[in-house]
């Protein structure tokens, strides 16, 4: 991985483990640090941090299987994946998920669709168009 500093996301969850294995699997990464507390994934051109919230608050937090979606936040990630088709089978085995293929959407260079993670993030998955890439 490159020495050069990257942009980034910290993502605050109550299972760190959990949260931390499901991004690491779904962006087929092996995280560069992890301890109890927070876990460093780093990607080619980001970086994810994910980060216990107080126990204090975890305590007060209640993850359901499958997780509630919290949709009404003011930021939403998007992470590049290399197959949203892979993405979509990986993330529902993981315990997140992703809307179905009908649901993806085509943007300049990449096709996206909204899933989610373990604890009801949810997260937007861009799968990099090659082709259109190249014949720019």
């Amino acid at each position: 991985m490159s020495t050069q500093p990257k942009a980034g996301a910290v993502l605050f969850a109550k299972d760190v483990a959990r949260l931390a294995a499901f991004y690491a699997q779904v962006l087929a990464v092996v995280p560069k640090q992890a301890q109890a507390e927070k876990v460093v994934i780093e990607a080619e051109d980001f970086l994810l941090v994910i980060h216990a919230i107080p126990q204090a608050t975890a305590a007060k937090v209640e993850i359901c299987s499958p997780p509630v979606l919290r949709e009404n936040v003011p930021v939403k990630l998007f992470l590049p994946v290399r197959s949203l088709a892979h993405t979509r089978l990986s993330s529902e085995q993981l315990g997140g998920g992703m809307k179905p293929a009908a649901a993806e959407w085509n943007g300049p260079d990449f096709r996206a669709c909204d899933g989610f993670d373990p604890e009801g993030n949810v997260v937007q998955f861009r799968e990099f168009l090659r082709e259109t890439a190249l014949a720019s």
